[in-house]
Order: C-alpha cells, then structure tokens, then sequence
C-alpha cells in the first residue's frame, strides 16, 4: 500500500474495520498532540501548545468507552498537567523503549494489540506502532513512521491529526452498531 491509499480522502473498508474493534487508543506526545517545537523561557520554564479539538477527541473516545493513554518520550510538567486536565486513563513520560511501556498498558487494560491504536510521528514510536493493530502516523511524521502506518492523518501534530483518528475511531464504531 502506498502512502497516497494510506492518505486517501476516506478510509478503506479494511480500515473502517480494524477502527471500528479499537479499545485503546495510545498517543504519542511531543509532534503528535503538539507540533514537535519546545519553548523555553529564560528561567527554564517549558512551554507547550496542545490543539483543543485533540483534547475534545479524548472526551468523545471517553464517552464511547474506549480508553486513551499517552506515551512520551521526554519528561514535561505541561505534559502532566494537560493529561490531568483530559483525565487520560494512563501516561507516562521519559520513555525510552515504548514497546515495552505499550505492551505494559495493553496488559495494565487488559486488551489484545489487536484492539489498540497507536498515533506517532518520530522513529522512537515504531516499536510501538509494530505492536499495534492500527498503527497511524502524523501527517508530518518521519518518512519511516508514514511507511509503518496503516493510515496516515490529513492533519500535522499538534494541528488536529489526534482529533482525525479519535472522529474515525467513534465514527466507524458508530457506523458498526448501527448496523449491528
């Protein structure tokens, strides 16, 4: 599959499928849930820009019963505070080997790779993205993350693209039960 089927204007069959059985969604942080930029004041204070569309994305995957992690490589003061505020089921930071911390939150829920996605942008995410049964990249990401996603969002990180797949995810969830 190329990246343009992967970036096509609507998601494949195959994909509205592998959506629509998602139980946990895991999200990178830093060029996913923001832009990738840090911002240091001069007393060492960093700063972070989150897209509230992203953080409304979590309440509605929330409300349809799916939980939502977030994985970071990077420890942030901002990063806790914001996934606080989003009451995010789990977090962790300063991750070296996400692999290993996805497959602990699979086994923490209770849920089979099969049933979780995983949204990244940067080479430190393919690990987990190789666990996860729908493995989605930025559409910013680096050119080995875009090859190893299943689907590839419209949007960059930190401008909406977790949003992109927490909408697929309740959309095609919806569109399952109502033809159930």
């Amino acid at each position: 599959m190329t990246e343009d089927d992967k970036n096509r204007a609507g998601p494949d069959a195959e994909l509205r499928a592998l959506a629509a059985r998602i139980e946990l969604v895991v999200f990178d942080v830093d060029g996913v849930l923001t832009d990738g930029r840090l911002y240091l004041g001069d007393d060492g204070t960093e700063f972070k820009a989150f897209h509230v569309r992203d953080g409304h994305g979590f309440k509605l995957l929330r409300e349809a019963g799916i939980r939502v992690a977030a994985l970071s490589g990077r420890r942030s003061s901002a990063v806790t505070r914001r996934m606080e505020e989003l009451q995010v089921d789990m977090h962790r930071q300063g991750c070296e080997h996400k692999d290993r911390d996805f497959g602990e939150l699979l086994q923490h829920f209770g849920v089979d790779a099969k049933a979780a996605a995983y949204l990244g942008d940067d080479v430190i995410d393919l690990p987990a993205m190789r666990l996860a049964g729908l493995p989605v990249a930025v559409a910013d990401a680096h050119p080995a993350v875009r090859s190893a996603a299943r689907w590839i969002t419209t949007l960059a990180g930190g401008r909406g693209a977790a949003r992109e797949l927490c909408d697929l995810i309740i959309d095609t969830r919806q569109c399952a039960h109502a033809s159930a």
